[in-house]
């Protein structure tokens, strides 16, 4: 009783819903799903968890543990979305600092690609893992 008391003030929506069991999620998934969080602009842990199909609770649980492990000490902003990055300066007039600044840019622009290809294969295998779920 208390209980769904608790939950009702928290989430009315997940306190209508019936207690889902307990399942056990391979460490690839969870990964996958953390990569997606953190790697979805306006992300929140409702959306990426409905989309996944997990509790709310257990996908904030995972990221909290994966930036604990990374140790990355930023928190998130009261949107739950992650600290926007601070726009990039404009380029310098100097040619020698204005190739460094470029070359900065080439390299944030590699890492943005590689996150992108990241984000693409983790929607393939969350695809390829939904569909051989259906029992259709």
């Amino acid at each position: 009783m208390v209980d769904t008391l608790i939950l009702d003030l928290l989430d009315p929506e997940e306190a209508r819903r019936p207690p889902m069991a307990m399942k056990d999620y391979s460490d690839e998934f969870k990964a996958d799903a953390v990569a997606l969080y953190e790697s979805t602009p306006g992300a929140t842990y409702k959306s990426i968890a409905a989309d996944l199909g997990v509790n709310r609770a257990t996908l904030r649980e995972w990221v909290l543990r994966d930036r604990e492990r990374r140790g990355v000490v930023s928190a998130p902003s009261a949107g739950g979305t992650p600290a926007a990055r601070p726009r990039q300066a404009a380029l310098s007039v100097d040619p020698d600092e204005r190739i460094r600044q470029l070359e900065a840019r080439v390299t944030e622009l590699e890492a943005s690609e590689r996150k992108l290809a990241t984000e693409r294969d983790i929607l393939r295998k969350a695809a390829k893992y939904f569909a051989g779920e259906t029992n259709w």
